[in-house]
């Protein structure tokens, strides 16, 4: 069966939208099968005929009532028991969807893509409000940070709402507030590296930031999901800065949430 996936998304109501170059018509009896790359479960689809010869077809797969797990899923085509893996040439990335995407309150958060060797997958992730890093910078003594609060359900307007950055370091109970700027879902916040010393004089140690922001019921952690860019613990280093010969470095985890290394 000679399909290859041209044009894949996930929209906005969390439907699988698929465009298909194709040899000749899918059969009658075709399914589309989900499966679960670490747990092997499955899910499959019954998929209708185009019903006349044409070298594209366009498919639409409600994806929620599936219940599919968190993890990631290839994609399948099935005929007759026999299967294989549907082939994709589309990268499945635009940032500016990932945005509109991830304006919506949503639970799960399903995202395809185009594997290392070409076939369409799925990933699916626990989609908990959070502060979505773009940018990370040092100047003039200070640590500053921008992004975009991601599954809060606030509007993309220019409503300003109020809002502190919070810093904590669990080891020792330290703790350091900054007020931050938050425009619609668009957020700025600043904290002097003086300030961050001062909060803990005993020495080296991580700080956990976290936003607080007037209509969002909990705090938002700061971390950077919403991309092609996976491990950045790994793959994204940012420039330090070094206050009173001690050195200031933001960093992530292996979950992918910032953290600032003082010391160390």
């Amino acid at each position: 069966m000679g399909v290859v996936v041209t044009d894949a998304e996930v929209t906005l109501a969390d439907v699988l939208s698929l465009r298909l170059a194709i040899d000749e018509p899918l059969e009658d009896g075709t399914e589309l099968v989900l499966r679960h790359r670490t747990t092997g479960v499955e899910r499959d689809v019954l998929l209708g005929s185009p019903g006349r010869r044409a070298r594209e077809a366009t498919l639409a797969v409600s994806l929620a009532p599936l219940d599919l797990s968190t993890g990631r899923w290839d994609a399948y085509l099935r005929r007759d028991g026999k299967r294989s893996r549907l082939r994709s040439v589309d990268p499945g990335f635009s940032l500016d969807h990932l945005d509109a995407y991830a304006l919506c309150r949503r639970t799960l958060a399903y995202r395809s893509y185009r594997t290392r060797n070409g076939f369409l997958a799925l990933k699916i992730s626990d989609a908990e409000p959070v502060a979505e890093v773009r940018s990370i910078w040092f100047r003039e003594g200070r640590f500053e940070v921008m992004g975009l609060l991601a599954y809060t359900g606030l509007e993309d307007d220019d409503s300003r709402h109020e809002a502190v950055l919070t810093l904590d370091r669990r080891q020792t109970g330290a703790h350091l507030t900054a007020t931050a700027t938050v425009q619609g879902v668009r957020f700025h916040a600043a904290v002097s590296l003086v300030d961050v010393l001062a909060a803990d004089p005993e020495g080296a140690g991580i700080w956990e930031p976290s936003l607080r922001v007037d209509g969002v019921s909990s705090p938002l952690r700061l971390g950077s999901r919403l991309d092609d860019v996976d491990g950045k613990r790994r793959r994204l280093h940012y420039p330090s800065a070094r206050v009173d010969g001690v050195l200031i470095r933001p960093g992530y985890t292996a979950d992918d949430e910032l953290r600032i290394e003082v010391g160390g």
